[in-house]
């Protein structure tokens, strides 16, 4: 398992080669962000009523002859203008791409707030390079569903 600061020196440089244009991602991302207001959990909290999403991209891609796949989740709570969020990023085999976190947790890392910055950072830049060369970044986004269990 990566300590943060490997995963944080290895995402510098794969950001540095992924905009030379020398990695080919494939993400993956389910998300609850566009779903029906209707169908989404909410959750009392002295007396505010939170609106809740979840976002998961799963990115694969294969750096220095070995393949890499990193998980984030990000879970969003959102009452009328704040929002709170809470991020965490694993790295699971290549075998384990679930989407639950309940699978996902033994291969969790402690996420800083440099950390989260990296891997925004590379979101973005993933997404400028699949608006203007598709084939350099391959795109799944499906809905998902998220049901809270107590």
């Amino acid at each position: 398992m990566k300590k943060p600061e490997e995963l944080s020196r290895l995402l510098t440089e794969m950001y540095k080669e992924t905009k030379e244009g020398r990695i080919r991602w494939s993400l993956q991302v389910q998300t609850t962000e566009h779903n029906n207001p209707s169908e989404k959990p909410v959750e009392v909290e002295d007396g505010v009523s939170w609106t809740i999403d979840e976002c998961y991209v799963s990115y694969v891609c294969n750096y220095k002859g070995k393949d890499f796949c990193m998980i984030t989740y990000e879970m969003i709570k959102t009452a009328n203008n704040k929002v709170q969020t809470t991020n965490l990023v694993f790295l699971p085999p290549m075998g384990i791409r679930a989407f639950h976190l309940q699978t996902l947790l033994p291969y969790a890392i402690t996420t800083s707030n440099v950390l989260a910055n990296q891997i925004h950072n590379l979101w973005e830049l993933l997404l400028v390079q699949y608006k203007t060369d598709k084939a350099s970044v391959y795109l799944d986004v499906v809905p998902g569903t998220l049901v809270i269990e107590d």
